[in-house]
């Protein structure tokens, strides 16, 4: 199997954030990153301490958003500098990886 290095990184956002157009418009728009994948959380909370959850009978709309992607190291290095001033600080963490590139 051949591998390729790569580097992962992980947003850490909330739907109340207002940030996910804008950060997808980024990711996928203009650096034309590898692939994003988006995923919402059911439950969560940050330094505020409070939880925000979603129940059958409450469906918040300030859920915990995880944006997730990949790229070159050096595509990862330059997209990230670009979200420091995007993002709050502590909600992005990234970390490096090898992709399967074939046989």
């Amino acid at each position: 199997m051949t591998t390729t290095e790569i580097t992962m990184v992980r947003i850490y956002i909330s739907e109340g954030d207002r940030q996910y157009k804008r950060l997808m418009a980024l990711l996928h728009d203009e650096e034309k990153v590898c692939g994003v994948t988006a995923f919402r959380g059911i439950a969560g909370f940050g330094k505020s301490g409070e939880i925000h959850s979603s129940t059958l009978l409450d469906m918040s709309l300030d859920l915990p958003l995880i944006l997730e992607f990949f790229d070159r190291p050096e595509k990862a290095a330059r997209v990230l500098k670009r979200l420091r001033s995007m993002v709050e600080p502590g909600h992005v963490v990234s970390w490096p990886a090898q992709a399967n590139t074939g046989e």
